[in-house]
């Protein structure tokens, strides 16, 4: 199991530093198949999920969000029929944190691999 599945996020504010390229590679290396890109000049870490039909992708979405709700770290979502792109970064420091890589091990704990 993903140590990082075990961690919580941890508060934020406009002075936390964000995670530097070296710290991001060493994260990204353990939530297989996330992406980094980059979009308004941010770092983010994104991924899509396939589903057989809206009404599974729906049901992924509402799981993700009651994790986003409880851990208080909340992602960009687009649900499509039979996908879901998740989008991870953190706002307040416009780029990447180690809580971005907890919730984007957590969302993978989510996903039912026998879709």
């Amino acid at each position: 199991m993903n140590e990082l599945t075990q961690m919580h996020c941890t508060p934020v504010n406009a002075n936390t530093p964000r995670l530097n390229h070296s710290e991001i590679k060493q994260y990204v290396s353990q939530v297989p198949d996330w992406r980094i890109s980059e979009r308004e000049g941010e770092a983010r870490l994104e991924k899509s999920f396939q589903f057989k039909d809206f009404a599974q992708a729906v049901a992924f979405t509402n799981r993700v969000a009651q994790i986003a709700n409880e851990e208080d770290h909340h992602p960009a979502i687009l649900t499509e029929w039979g996908k879901v792109t998740v989008t991870w970064w953190t706002h307040k420091i416009k780029g990447l944190h180690q809580n971005d890589f907890i919730m984007a091990a957590k969302t993978d704990q989510l996903y039912p691999r026998a879709v």
